[in-house]
């Protein structure tokens, strides 16, 4: 399978299936003398790891990372420090459970890729999907905490915004509260309501969607070129990537197309410092593909998990009508594992735009 490498001057590739051995990922492209130890990049894995509530998958993984390269002890200084060459993370698989899937390996799940594989490569891992399982979307989240170490001064968070029809009251944002409850939801009044959503939801054997939403903070302007290498093209394409997302918007997205022109207008002021100030940000934080200063904020809408306990019509791989009920241990939500994983992904965009703008300004 070819296109598993994300990104130009910083790149991560991963590798590895959801029933193999063990996943992972190579970063290449990161700069030297950036110090970087297991313990800051298990910190993200740990956000992102299943069985950590009854509202996530049961698989008890706990995605302890190894760097196998990539990294030397600084004389100077004492720490262990990036060395500007291939950096491999790898993450063992201790509790894949294949008889699970071996009642539907012949069958296709409606919503799901078992059929698209099939018909792309002659055959599919069955066993949780392989590459088609958000088990590889560790890797990205490994690749991630390096990508966040490039960008001096940058903030990347992620806060779960929707879940299903319900939406949090943005008047009562608070990004503390996102550490204080299972769903990474900014409100904590939304997070209670959720809960009861989705245990309805599990008991049903079914499941739900979700929105998130990324802002990072610190993001220097000029970062992104224009025509086809702008910095929200590119963030789009990251969102997208990531399983079960069917749409990534950027500021104020599609409500944009609802507002006047003088609404929309992001008006800007000069400060006392001399510095620009804009009154507004429904551009996100990107102007003609390029970055402002501004934070940068993106939004996607992930879709409802594709296996689930209540039975579908489908057919199998011989060309009969049946149906299909998937078992085991799945997420009623995927949308709330997916909070670090956009982080890591958004992360990993803006390391690689900001090591290609200092390539090409020589700012940075």
């Amino acid at each position: 399978m070819s296109h598993n490498t994300f990104g130009h001057l910083f790149r991560i590739t991963t590798w590895g299936e959801s029933h193999g051995p063990a996943i992972g990922c190579v970063v290449d492209g990161c700069p030297p003398g950036i110090p970087l130890t297991e313990a800051e990049i298990q910190a993200y894995l740990d956000k992102r790891k299943p069985g950590q509530s009854r509202f996530t998958t049961q698989r008890q993984e706990p995605d302890q990372v190894r760097i196998l390269s990539g990294v030397f002890t600084d004389e100077s200084s004492g720490e262990q420090v990036t060395t500007g060459t291939p950096i491999a993370l790898q993450i063992e698989n201790v509790d894949a459970r294949s008889k699970d899937y071996g009642d539907i390996k012949d069958k296709f799940r409606p919503g799901h890729a078992d059929y698209t594989y099939l018909v792309k490569y002659g055959l599919r891992d069955w066993r949780g999907s392989g590459r088609a399982s958000a088990r590889e979307t560790a890797s990205r989240v490994a690749g991630g905490a390096v990508a966040r170490k490039v960008v001096p001064g940058m903030r990347v968070r992620g806060a779960l915004v929707q879940m299903g029809p319900h939406k949090i009251d943005r008047a009562n944002w608070d990004w503390a509260e996102v550490d204080n409850n299972p769903f990474f939801s900014p409100d904590a009044k939304a997070a209670e309501r959720w809960a009861t959503f989705l245990d309805e939801v599990r008991k049903a054997g079914s499941s739900t969607g979700a929105v998130i939403e990324i802002v990072a903070d610190g993001v220097p302007a000029g970062l992104g070129a224009p025509i086809y290498g702008k910095l929200d093209q590119d963030i789009a394409s990251a969102l997208m990537s990531i399983n079960a997302v069917k749409g990534v918007e950027i500021g104020a997205g599609f409500a944009a197309a609802a507002l006047s022109g003088e609404e929309n207008a992001d008006e800007m002021r000069m400060r006392p410092d001399g510095a620009p100030e804009f009154l507004s940000n429904n551009a996100g934080g990107i102007l003609g593909g390029i970055s402002t200063g501004q934070p940068v904020v993106a939004r996607f809408a992930v879709k409802p998990t594709s296996s689930i306990l209540a039975p579908r019509r489908t057919i199998d791989r011989d060309g009969h009508d049946t149906e299909v009920s998937t078992k085991g241990r799945h997420d009623p939500c995927v949308g709330i594992r997916a909070v670090p994983i956009g982080e890591a992904m958004m992360a990993i965009v803006l390391a690689d735009h900001y090591l290609r703008h200092r390539g090409q300004t020589g700012k940075g």
